[in-house]
């Protein structure tokens, strides 16, 4: 299936390791310019090598997203040198888990508020591409009760709400918005790989609770985003997609 990405631009935060550096490769596999952004200048050399081959244009940013003035102008600077930016994905997370007054901040900077600059510096590109899409990375646990409830589970939750609300506010403007959710997502140097080292009790039973008594990879996750974002899902707006192999219970109504 062609998703018709040839020539367009995405922006994505987080890009050099796991779901971010798959969503990257991913739209890069479809031909598309990608502009992502990450904090390790050596990640993103790395990432930025990895896809040198490509007939396609990948640019990386060291960038906090919790500071608001420096994604404000990375994304002003990709808009300019790229001419436009057609797709968005905010995938950048704190991962602040624990239920501390740090870690709740951070997740409100960083993941909430870290989106929220995001899309408002993004919004006078997008507003004038003819397949503008917005797509931010929530998580089953901002759906689901688990032991991430609490700074990460809640504002993964409100990161659904903010989206939901920008699809029917943007929808005139021609803008779609979306969340995706992976479920538990094993990849190298991530946070399920020190779970599994440092308690594999939490471990296995996230895996039991799972009925393809796997984790997903990080190319499902993205494969999925990337699809969400193309014009070939152009009737696709205000939803919450899970890619979580069966794990939530719930039926959504």
């Amino acid at each position: 299936m062609d998703l018709q990405l040839h020539g367009r631009t995405a922006l994505v935060t987080g890009g050099t390791r796991g779901i971010g550096r798959a969503i990257v490769e991913s739209f890069a596999a479809e031909g598309a310019n990608v502009a992502f952004c990450a904090r390790n200048p050596d990640d993103i050399a790395d990432t930025e090598a990895a896809l040198s081959g490509r007939d396609v244009r990948v640019a990386g940013s060291v960038v906090d997203m919790g500071d608001g003035g420096a994604v404000t102008r990375w994304v002003g600077s990709v808009g300019e040198a790229f001419g436009g930016i057609d797709m968005l994905v905010s995938n950048v997370s704190a991962l602040a888990i624990p239920d501390t007054e740090e870690n709740w901040e951070a997740s409100l900077r960083v993941d909430l508020m870290g989106t929220v600059r995001l899309v408002k510096a993004a919004l006078p590109f997008l507003e004038k591409s003819p397949m503008a899409s917005i797509v931010a990375i929530s998580s089953v646990s901002g759906r689901e009760v688990d032991f991430a409830s609490g700074p990460y589970g809640t504002v993964k939750s409100a990161l659904v709400a903010y989206l939901a609300g920008l699809a029917f506010q943007l929808a005139e403007k021609g803008v779609r918005a979306n969340t995706v959710s992976p479920g538990n997502t094993f990849h190298e140097g991530g946070v399920w790989q020190s779970i599994e080292a440092g308690n594999p009790e939490l471990f296995s039973m996230a895996m039991e609770l799972n009925p393809t008594q796997r984790m997903g990879t990080p190319m499902e996750i993205a494969d999925t985003v990337v699809f969400v974002s193309s014009p070939r899902s152009s009737r696709t707006t205000g939803a919450n997609i899970l890619v979580d192999g069966g794990l939530s219970r719930g039926i959504q109504l």
